[in-house]
């Protein structure tokens, strides 16, 4: 019997087709994941999907097909449930590259924000002028500039307007990278920077069996420095550094959870089978135990990178 050939889908990224399938995951086992980890129903949005492909690309981006982004009830059923809106995206959360971005703003320049929750880069930023954008989640009273909308609306009414435009752990969530990135460079000035972080592929989080957080329709993309540099190239910018970006404490179970996790993915990141449902059990808690007793060491492995690349004149 001949075997079925994949159709190989096009990076979304490069737009060139994607090297290799990682794993085909049911749709029913992804759906069953949210239901039970988190008890959130993403049945809704998984009906008319069978299976994903997870695919590399040649750049080194994996990504899922289809990419199915999650909506605004999948979000509100997942944020509210777990509170994870406020522990991602709280004014005074001290997140890594919050910090290091912070750094490498100058005085009196004009940053941008995009998905920036309820604006915790702000806190970070008292010598810059801070708008944030967040269409889902922005406060009805944000202590800060925060505005309810997208990157595209705001790009088509103040292009090449801001010094800086920051995107922390946004890009992985969206069905078009490339797109959601070319409305961004829209917001730069000639001369000014772009700042992405992403979580990291391979890393602790990919680490983790059976990790649905990390499955659509959540994150439909995973990146590493080959993937982020292919992106700056596709949009003409120029490459000032891509840098590891350590744990903080509001993703340090990640690195214990991963620590501790039995060690099944690498060649398939999700099954089906009581050891790999086992496996996930056992990650979260004995990362909890740990991640209540422990700091991360200062020699651990990064949950992911940041991307800095300036605009040509």
């Amino acid at each position: 019997m001949n075997k079925t050939i994949p159709v190989m889908p096009n990076c979304p990224i490069t737009g060139l087709p994607a090297k290799r399938l990682i794993q085909r995951v049911s749709a029913r086992l992804i759906g069953g994941l949210w239901r039970h980890a988190f008890g959130v129903s993403a049945d809704r949005q998984l009906a008319s999907i069978a299976h994903f492909g997870l695919w590399e690309s040649i750049c080194g981006l994996a990504f899922f097909d289809p990419m199915l982004q999650g909506d605004e009830t999948f979000y509100l059923d997942l944020y509210q449930g777990g509170d994870f809106h406020h522990i991602l995206a709280a004014p005074g959360l001290a997140r890594s590259e919050f910090r290091r971005v912070a750094e490498m703003i100058r005085p009196r320049e004009n940053v941008l924000d995009a998905g920036c929750g309820e604006g915790g880069l702000a806190r970070h930023l008292p010598h810059a002028t801070y708008v944030g954008l967040d269409p889902n989640f922005s406060a009805t009273e944000p202590q800060f500039d925060v505005r309810n909308e997208t990157a595209a609306v705001h790009g088509a009414s103040h292009p090449e307007e801001y010094d800086a435009v920051c995107a922390f752990h946004v890009i992985e969530h969206v069905s078009d990278p490339f797109g959601f990135a070319r409305d961004l460079v829209k917001c730069v000035k000639p001369g000014g920077r772009l700042f992405i972080a992403v979580p990291g592929w391979p890393s602790p989080i990919t680490d983790i069996p059976n990790f649905v957080f990390n499955a659509p329709p959540h994150h439909l993309s995973w990146w590493n420095e080959s993937a982020l540099r292919a992106l700056a190239d596709r949009l003409g910018l120029v490459v000032e550094t891509v840098e590891a970006v350590p744990f903080a404490s509001h993703d340090s179970i990640i690195y214990w959870m991963g620590r501790f996790a039995p060690r099944l993915t690498g060649d398939r990141y999700f099954r089906a089978h009581w050891t790999w449902y086992g496996a996930l059990a056992w990650s979260w808690f004995a990362g909890r135990a740990c991640n209540a007793l422990f700091d991360v060491p200062a020699a651990a492995k990064s949950s992911g990178s940041l991307l800095a690349a300036r605009k040509p004149l």
